[in-house]
């Protein structure tokens, strides 16, 4: 029975390193992430296919027109009386024509398709562009979610060792029963922190996923990264001059100024006249065969295209317009990530330079002189409160920079701040 029992248990065993290799998987960083969405985010592949379509657009745009083929049997004679010749008398005729078109109407209905197609392309940079600010801001969500879940942690377990001496006091008659009472009831709030960091810790790893299109377990799914802050920031007018060379929006912008123009200039192609050509064959006995030529030429006496010229023209002033806010909103972008990226980094210069260490030795030293009858229990709890109280405000302030960063990078265009 003892072999059996021993293959039982390792079957268990190798079980059990399956499912530890199965829940350990390995944590992903940043890039690891950004390459992730890149390849799986449905918005960013639909907008990929939006621009195969607009390619495809520009195929259809620089189509030559179709040729016409006119076929005509006329003089058909069901009544003839030769019945041995019921066609003797027909007249076919087979008639080809073309329409010519003038003032490079399809050279210029592909240059405003290739057009839409480079304004198509930079829309969906602009897209990815803000795809991965929310991305970045998920990402950071985790990491600030799991620092704040390991303070959680650590208060807990710091105060559950104060809690055991504390009742060891109580049982030598150190401390009276109410303050171990007070005591246990701060405990609470504790526990609690741990619990509403467990939730978050789930809730931004939903987030993260989501935006991945992935669906893995949430028990399975990490990821790993700085959650520091950086010192070097460049003056703001470097950020002003990346931005307007790397904003994919601003490029647009430019671009449809362009493709405006292009319209215009294919609007007022468009009121020209295109003569179609024309060649006949017929027989017409005795002749046996014959051919003839013809031309065919509209005259535009009253449309002209007025209409379509007039809105082009106005369009290319509305797209200098645009452009002109876009630029605005640009340097407003800018100023305004760049002011809170500071802001930020300031407050946690003074965290660390002081706020961090002084929180630190309070607690050490009103929590030792309290379990040694020196501290009253109210110094005691209120130590314990500012330690919490600055080391998760720590935490969101380097996750508010850390956030800033990405909108800065945004702002700008691209990744001008490591991260």
């Amino acid at each position: 029975m003892r072999h059996p029992i021993r293959q039982l248990q390792s079957a268990f065993f190798v079980a059990f390193l399956l499912a530890s290799g199965i829940s350990a998987q390995t944590p992903l960083t940043w890039k690891q992430v950004q390459a992730k969405f890149q390849a799986a985010n449905p918005t960013l592949l639909a907008g990929q296919i939006g621009i195969e379509e607009s390619k495809a657009s520009e195929i259809t745009a620089f189509l030559r027109p179709n040729p016409q083929v006119t076929a005509t049997v006329d003089q058909l004679d069901p009544f003839t009386t030769n019945p041995y010749r019921p066609l003797g008398l027909a007249l076919p005729l087979v008639s080809f024509s073309y329409l010519h078109e003038r003032q490079h109407k399809r050279e210029l209905r592909l240059e405003s398709a290739q057009k839409a197609t480079g304004i198509a392309a930079s829309l969906q940079t602009d897209l990815e562009r803000t795809l991965l600010f929310s991305l970045r801001t998920a990402f950071v969500q985790v990491l600030q979610a799991k620092q704040v879940l390991t303070l959680a942690k650590d208060n807990l377990d710091y105060f559950d060792r104060e809690l055991t001496v504390s009742r060891s006091r109580f049982n030598a008659g150190d401390i009276a029963h109410v303050d171990l009472d007070r005591l246990e009831l701060q405990r609470v709030q504790y526990e609690s922190d741990f619990e509403t960091a467990n939730v978050n810790l789930r809730s931004a790893k939903i987030v993260l996923l989501t935006l991945l299109n992935d669906r893995t377990p949430l028990e399975q799914f990490d990821v790993t990264g700085s959650f520091e802050s950086g010192n070097k920031l460049e003056p703001l007018d470097a950020f002003h001059t990346v931005a307007l060379e790397s904003r994919p929006d601003l490029k647009a912008a430019v671009q449809t100024i362009e493709k405006a123009r292009t319209d215009y200039k294919l609007a007022v192609a468009n009121g020209s006249v295109d003569p179609s050509f024309g060649v006949d064959f017929a027989r017409n006995p005795p002749i046996a065969l014959y051919f003839g030529l013809s031309v065919n030429i509209p005259l535009r006496i009253f449309d002209k295209n007025q209409g379509e010229k007039e809105r082009t023209r106005l369009d290319v002033s509305r797209a200098e317009r645009l452009h002109d806010a876009s630029v605005s909103q640009v340097f407003s972008d800018v100023d305004s990530a760049y002011v809170a990226l500071v802001s930020a980094s300031n407050l946690l210069r003074a965290y660390k330079e002081k706020y961090l260490e002084t929180s630190t030795r309070v607690r050490d030293t009103v929590s030792y002189s309290y379990l040694h009858g020196a501290a009253a229990l109210v110094d005691f709890l209120d130590a314990q409160r500012d330690y919490r109280a600055v080391q998760l405000a720590y935490l969101n302030l380097t996750g508010t920079y850390l956030t800033a960063v990405g909108q800065l990078n945004l702002a700008v265009g691209r990744e001008a701040i490591d991260y």
